[in-house]
């Protein structure tokens, strides 16, 4: 049976999938969401030496561990680093991969570099924790349970390069990028999100989606999101 691992964003944790989740299970879906260390529900384990590696690390495990097959392996924002950068460990083991709204990186590519933006400065006693931006929420009982449990994010997750042997677009598998088309009040545009959104749109090796919807996909629109993943998975 197919299963769905959904992979959260920055900042966040595997509960903001909850509603994604419970909408796949009711559906009869297979469907898990590994908590990434040091942020959401395992803020409890962060620190400086926390970084894209480890969540690589932390959803390659959960795969092997659960003995999962013919994934559906989803990633959410930062989450398209991670689920990339597992490719090369459990590639094999995937399907098809979604990209919410997301990073899609290549091989050396970071969070920073793919923002142009310059890292910050690192070294002994440099500042390793970094606050998200303030998101929108389109349900505002979403925005009271969501907020108060977002946390700092390590900066070596968005300083470590991904490692892959080679671009998304050559491994034996589905790609799909699901846009969300509304700005977000108050937080600039990401450039990475739209020059990954224009990779797939033009690209044959891809499906491109969209969702008139602000960023926060998964808990904007659970629905959505479930019913996409349904009709992926068959």
């Amino acid at each position: 049976m197919t299963a769905v691992v959904l992979v959260h964003g920055a900042w966040g944790g595997a509960h903001g999938f909850r509603s994604v989740r419970r909408l796949l299970a009711a559906a009869g879906q297979e469907v898990t969401a590994p908590a990434l260390t040091g942020i959401g529900e395992r803020v409890h384990l962060t620190g400086p030496q926390v970084g894209l590696d480890t969540h690589v690390t932390d959803v390659v495990n959960h795969v092997r561990y659960e003995d999962l097959t013919d994934v559906v392996l989803v990633g959410f924002s930062y989450g398209g680093m991670v689920v990339t950068g597992a490719l090369d460990e459990i590639g094999d083991r995937v399907r098809a991969l979604v990209y919410l709204d997301a990073f899609v990186p290549d091989d050396g590519d970071s969070v920073y570099g793919l923002l142009g933006v310059p890292p910050p400065p690192a070294g002994l006693g440099a500042p390793w924790l970094v606050d998200g931006p303030r998101r929108v929420y389109e349900d505002p009982a979403e925005e009271a349970f969501s907020v108060p449990r977002r946390t700092p994010q390590p900066v070596r997750c968005f300083t470590e390069p991904v490692r892959l042997s080679r671009p998304v677009e050559e491994w034996p598998l589905s790609r799909t990028y699901v846009r969300a088309t509304e700005a977000e009040p108050g937080v600039p545009p990401s450039p990475a999100f739209a020059a990954a959104a224009e990779r797939a749109r033009t690209s044959a090796a891809w499906t491109y989606r969209e969702l008139a919807a602000t960023h926060m996909l998964p808990q904007n629109r659970p629905r959505e999101v479930a019913d996409l993943l349904l009709e992926l998975t068959g």
